[in-house]
C-alpha cells in the first residue's frame, strides 16, 4: 500500500504547485469517469448484449422472436432491455449491481444446458414476476398504461379486465404471465384463473359479457 500513499502524494504535492492545472485534471477525470460509467451502462442495455450469453440466445430469445412483442404489425418492438431494464437511471444501476448474481450463474454453468434451463424456469419466471409485482409492472408501463388504451379498440373481454384490474389495483404480470416466454411447466394456470373468477363471482361481475354462450345460474347457485 505504500506505493498507493506515494502516488496520492505525489499528486496532492502536483495540485498544490499548479492548482488551476490540478483542479482542470481532476474535472476532466472526473468528465472520462462518467463519460465511461454511462457508456458501459448503455453497451449493457442492448439486445445484442442480452443474447450474447448463448443461454438467452438458444431458449428464451427464440421464444420472444415468435411473439407479437418482437414482430406486429406496427413495426414496433420491445427488445430484452425494454422489458427488463428500468429506464430511469437510479433504477437502472441498482438492477445492474444486482445483475453480478446473474453473471456469477452464467460462470458456474448453473443453466447451461436445456435440462438445467428447464428445471430452474419456475424459479426463474418468478423471480421475474415478483420483481414486476414490487415496482406495478414499471417497465410494462413503459408502453401500456390503461388511461391510454381506447376502449372502442378493445374487444370487450380485455376492456371488462382492464378496468377490473384497474379498480382492484392488479398489476400488469399477475394476468399475463407468459405473454413472451413459455410458461414454466408446474405453473398453474387454471388455479390462478380459479382465483379470479372466484373474486369476480364475489363481486357479481357479469360473466356473459366475456362467455357469450354461458348459462347464468340462479343467484346464489355459483357458475356453470
Amino acid at each position: 500500500m505504500n506505493w498507493l500513499s506515494g502516488i496520492w502524494k505525489g499528486f496532492l504535492g502536483a495540485v498544490n504547485r499548479h492548482p488551476v492545472l490540478g483542479v482542470s485534471g481532476i474535472f476532466l477525470a472526473g468528465v472520462i469517469f462518467w463519460g465511461g460509467f454511462n457508456w458501459s451502462l448503455k453497451l449493457t442495455n442492448t439486445e445484442q448484449f442480452c443474447i450474447s450469453c448463448h443461454v438467452m440466445e438458444k431458449y428464451v430469445y427464440k421464444e420472444y422472436k415468435t411473439t407479437i412483442h418482437y414482430a406486429n404489425r406496427t413495426g414496433v418492438r420491445a427488445s430484452c432491455p425494454d422489458c427488463h431494464v428500468p429506464k430511469e437511471w437510479i433504477h437502472m444501476v441498482l438492477r445492474k449491481v444486482a445483475a453480478t448474481n446473474e453473471l456469477f450463474h452464467w460462470m458456474a454453468g448453473s443453466i447451461d444446458t436445456p435440462e438445467k434451463f428447464e428445471a430452474k424456469r419456475l424459479e426463474l419466471a418468478r423471480n421475474v414476476w415478483d420483481g414486476m409485482k414490487e415496482t406495478d409492472s414499471r417497465e410494462c408501463r413503459n408502453c401500456h398504461e390503461i388511461e391510454s388504451m381506447s376502449a372502442g379498440q378493445q374487444t370487450t373481454k380485455a376492456y371488462i379486465m382492464h378496468g377490473l384490474g384497474k379498480s382492484w389495483g392488479t398489476t400488469c404480470i399477475e394476468c399475463h404471465q407468459g405473454i413472451v416466454h413459455s410458461l414454466p411447466k408446474g405453473f398453474d394456470k387454471e388455479a390462478v384463473m380459479d382465483t379470479l373468477h372466484d373474486r369476480m363471482e364475489r363481486e357479481k361481475v357479469n360473466c356473459s359479457a366475456c362467455h357469450e354462450d354461458i348459462t347464468l345460474p340462479p343467484p346464489g347457485q355459483g357458475w356453470k
